[in-house]
């Protein structure tokens, strides 16, 4: 028994260095004081962060990227919210199929769908760049709005918006007064979840940028294809802290959810 929990054990400690071994070289290296990247650094120099700061296509296109997280965002909300509230508040014909068509932007390979997006939105209906960008991550955020709202409308009672409705109240009423507020932890981490998506997405950004439009992480593309030096890996350090503390937030909030229905 004990040789088996060695095993296990030396099995997962691998298993983490697989995991976080890149990333521990990538923040290593991020400091690296000469003009190509190598591991281990010569020396400790932070002039590469500061060189994220004044190269200005990195600063355009993370406005960019935040922009259209932001309002992809609000589009995949609008359409979610009803979305997750209709699929878990009835039964009705169709519903199976209907919750099927929402969570395919998971299901299909993104390279198929961002060729599939550009395909139809820029080249047969010529919908401008920033539009078919916007669509494009408002199609692969809507999934996730919906998945995780669904997940905390499983733990609302409905009965409440019943016993509401009983006494006068309207259903919008309800809805915006009774059923919103039970779920708003799992509406924020809904909109933190699809932001990282957003943000972070290549394989549909790559199809739906063009001249003057790009994202982030296609600049960062196309910077490595010119250049080898650590700015590539000091934005690296400097996503990751961002994500881990989304990740973080969206951790408490998912359990501020939980032990709240409990």
């Amino acid at each position: 028994m004990k040789e088996g929990n060695r095993m296990l054990s030396l099995y997962t400690l691998l298993v983490f260095i697989f995991l976080l071994g890149p990333l521990v070289i990538i923040s290593i290296t991020s400091f690296e004081p000469g003009t190509v990247l190598k591991f281990p650094p010569e020396g400790f120099s932070l002039k590469w962060y500061k060189n994220i700061f004044e190269v200005s296509a990195f600063m355009e296109t993370f406005r960019t990227s935040i922009v259209i997280s932001l309002l992809g965002n609000l589009l995949a909300l609008l359409l979610g919210v009803p979305a997750a509230y209709a699929l878990s508040r009835y039964r009705f014909r169709g519903r199976d199929t209907l919750n099927a068509v929402f969570l395919s932007p998971v299901l299909i390979p993104g390279i198929v769908l961002g060729f599939t997006l550009l395909r139809y939105l820029i080249v047969v209906y010529n919908l401008p760049i920033v539009a078919g960008l916007l669509i494009g991550h408002t199609v692969i955020m809507l999934p996730f709005i919906i998945r995780v709202i669904a997940s905390s409308l499983e733990n609302f009672d409905f009965a409440v918006e019943e016993a509401a409705q009983s006494l006068g109240a309207t259903r919008i009423y309800t809805f915006f007064k009774v059923v919103l507020p039970n779920i708003r932890s799992g509406i924020l981490a809904a909109i933190l979840i699809a932001f990282l998506e957003s943000f972070n997405n290549v394989d549909i950004s790559v199809f739906m940028t063009g001249p003057g439009i790009s994202t982030l992480p296609i600049q960062m593309l196309t910077y490595v294809q010119n250049y080898f030096d650590p700015t590539i890996a000091a934005i690296s350090v400097i996503l990751m802290v961002l994500t881990a503390a989304l990740m973080f937030i969206i951790e408490r909030l998912m359990g501020f959810a939980y032990f709240t229905k409990r």
